[in-house]
């Protein structure tokens, strides 16, 4: 520390500087601003971080940043000076201060080995099974993700899942050409994107429909067709939870066709907030109309279990009162008296005639 201090106080040398970014991760200064990990969205290459309505994602093994509701990115002294707003000087004090902060945080995984880097993408995606009943990414999606049997069979059948490695599932990004460039993955302790891939669209549906619902991740596109129940003329798209260059370069081809309405069905947060703008903007540009669709939890997933509950509950609610009714009949036809065969031929139990 003293080292460091002399060193502040008289100008750094480069190699100095490169020292103390080596020695300080920008999860470091995040915690120490009061910033708090979120796990339900961080990936093994990418950890949010939440502080109030402000959000940081943090890359590279704790060296890269950036804020999603913005431009803004860089390095650890980028991301002190993007908070405190100071000067690169006072900047310098406060990253060596945070020199030997232990993080309590998450901790950076190693990647798993997800197919094989010696395979082109195409490659590395067909030698992988697609899913089936019973098979443990069938499992996870319907299972745990609760998407029909049906959708799954729709999205299988239309080349755009496989099996991934830890019960992992892989939904593929394709090109205006319909080629694979690279897949989201998602399981139930990993999320990511295929190393050496590139986020493009995952897309569901008639490559002609007119209506382009897009999302934030294929779970998130398949839980809404399946909310919606496959609505013709409908696209589903994901772009893989960020806003890449060439993600837009494909939605901005897609809106070019006529009558074209394009659904910003991001989620009900910041970040679903600015990539719905982003979506205005776009259909701005290109004259078609626009809209927006928020879920009533805070992704389509979320609304989707939900849903699968409470109809869970109706069908366990008209389960219960059939059986109700079932043994009320029951004891009722057990209490009646047993009527005389001649009572009967006489029109009822008190053997009165009938005209």
């Amino acid at each position: 520390m003293e080292a460091i201090a002399l060193a502040i106080g008289r100008k750094m040398e480069r190699r100095e500087i490169e020292a103390l970014r080596d020695k300080v991760s920008c999860v470091a200064v995040l915690e120490q601003a009061g910033f708090a990990n979120d796990p339900k969205e961080s990936t093994r290459r990418a950890l949010k971080f939440r502080r109030g309505g402000e959000i940081i994602i943090v890359t590279h093994e704790g060296r890269g940043w950036f804020d999603p509701l913005s431009d803004a990115k860089g390095d650890v002294f980028g991301i002190v000076q993007h908070l405190d707003r100071v000067a690169f000087l006072e900047c310098l004090e406060k990253v060596a201060g945070l020199v030997g902060f232990e993080v309590s945080g998450p901790k950076w995984q190693p990647l798993i080995a997800d197919d094989q880097p010696d395979l082109s993408v195409a490659d590395r995606w067909q030698a992988r099974r697609r899913p089936w009943p019973g098979s443990s990414t069938w499992r996870y999606l319907h299972d745990e993700r609760c998407l029909p049997v049906a959708l799954l069979r729709a999205a299988i059948k239309g080349n755009l899942l496989r099996e991934g490695p830890r019960g992992s599932m892989w939904a593929a990004h394709t090109n205006q050409a319909s080629e694979v460039t690279g897949w989201e993955a998602r399981g139930p302790q990993y999320r990511g994107f295929s190393s050496g891939g590139t986020k493009v669209l995952f897309r569901f549906g008639s490559g002609t429909a007119l209506r382009l619902a897009v999302t934030e991740a294929a779970i998130d596109a398949m839980s809404l067709a399946a909310i919606e129940g496959l609505r013709d003329g409908t696209l589903y798209l994901s772009t893989g939870g960020g806003w890449s260059p060439t993600a837009a370069a494909a939605l901005r081809e897609l809106v070019r066709q006529p009558d074209v309405q394009l659904v910003a069905a991001t989620d009900a947060n910041p970040q679903g907030e600015l990539f719905a703008e982003r979506l205005r903007v776009l259909a701005g540009d290109a004259g078609c109309d626009w809209t927006r669709l928020r879920p009533s939890e805070e992704d389509w997933n979320e609304t989707l279990k939900l849903n699968e509950k409470e109809e869970r509950k109706r069908r366990e609610r008209g389960k219960a009162c059939r059986m109700r009714a079932t043994r009320v009949k029951g004891g009722y036809a057990r209490l009646q008296p047993a009527l005389d065969p001649a009572s009967r031929n006489a029109g009822g139990p008190e053997g009165v005639m009938k005209d």
